[in-house]
């Protein structure tokens, strides 16, 4: 808890709640007609004079009414703020932007973004991620005919892939088992770069043939790997900040909506298992984000991957609407990704 009295508590979310509202510093008068009970002009330009000394609020010009600082929005978010509950408008409708048929898990992802957007009226990325390395679990290589094999490798998060390879120098089909053992023996539940670096180690053990034939599968699976390591991310919507008159500077909003198009590998992917995560201004790493909020809920994909959708905005962001109806949208992927494995991967080919 802080240290802040009841009454400076009631004051400090009006200011808040009326600068959502409205973008404009808001006066004692006005938050004297919102307050319970009767209370004077005068107390009132006290406790705003409190809780701008103690960092809650911000007076942009001396003569105009107070707005809120990062934290006071941190306060009001982590306290203050009334959860929300969904209409049942509101549940009908993203409920019907999910039930449309979608082909596979990138596609999930990437339109997640846009139907969110839409949702929420600002921009919105999407991420898929995943909660650890994923290594090779097993080799298998799979004779076709004297010149040519099948190289299939299972990765740890059950992911199946395989490539047909050809042989530049023969190697006998029924070698094959003995080096799908010793790809298994060497080449599992480690990363790329170990990979190479046992490959290496096994230069001179191994016959020049079985040597290039290894090579190649192990460069094969360390590409798998890399890959896998990669997440992919999607912005939607940047261009929505334009209707918000924290960003009617130019500059400013170009600013913002060039980073969430050509950095957008820098927006935030909270680490942890929370399902929603909301940073305020200075809390964001990324100098492009210090004067926006963004707030991230987080899915279950299954196999061990999760999404993030994240919402970013003005700090004047409407808290309570944005985190409820994300919420939502994040349970319902779940659910969604949770039945039956109804998203089928995408394919690798060739």
């Amino acid at each position: 808890m802080t240290e802040l009295t009841e009454r400076k508590r009631q004051i400090l979310k009006i200011v808040v709640e009326s600068y959502i509202d409205t973008a404009e510093p808001i006066g004692s008068k006005a938050i004297v007609e919102r307050m319970p009970g009767k209370i004077s002009s005068a107390t009132v330009r006290n406790e705003l004079a409190d809780l701008v000394e103690m960092g809650y609020l911000e007076q942009p010009h001396t003569s105009a009414g107070r707005i809120p600082s990062p934290k006071g929005y941190r306060l009001y978010v982590n306290e203050l703020m009334e959860r929300r509950a969904l209409s049942a408008e509101e549940t009908e409708k993203i409920n019907q932007t999910l039930s449309g048929r979608m082909a596979g898990m990138d596609e999930v992802i990437s339109q997640a973004g846009q139907m969110v957007s839409r949702l929420v009226g600002y921009p919105a990325y999407t991420v898929a991620d995943r909660k650890s390395a994923v290594t090779a679990g097993r080799f298998e290589l799979i004779p076709v005919d004297e010149n040519s094999f099948i190289a299939v490798v299972m990765l740890s998060d059950s992911q199946v892939k395989s490539r047909l390879m050809g042989l530049e120098l023969p190697v006998e089909q029924s070698q094959l088992p003995e080096l799908s053992h010793l790809l298994n023996t060497h080449f599992t539940r480690i990363g790329a770069a170990e990979m190479n670096a046992h490959l290496m180690s096994l230069s001179d053990q191994v016959d020049g043939n079985w040597f290039l034939l290894l090579n190649r599968v192990v460069e094969y699976a360390g590409a798998l790997v890399r890959e896998s390591e990669q997440q992919q991310v999607f912005t939607n919507g940047a261009s929505q900040i334009l209707k918000f008159p924290e960003y009617r500077d130019v500059d400013k909003a170009h600013d913002l909506m060039s980073f969430m198009v050509d950095n957008k590998e820098n927006l935030p992917v909270p680490a942890g298992d929370a399902p929603m995560q909301i940073l305020i201004g200075p809390e964001n790493v990324n100098d492009a984000l210090k004067e926006s909020s963004v707030i991230v809920a987080s899915y279950d994909i299954g196999d061990n991957m999760r999404g993030l959708v994240g919402v970013v905005g003005p700090t004047r962001m409407d808290y309570a609407t944005v985190a409820a109806r994300l919420s939502y949208f994040a349970e319902s992927l779940s659910a969604m990704f949770g039945k039956k494995n109804q998203l089928p991967p995408k394919e690798e080919q060739e």
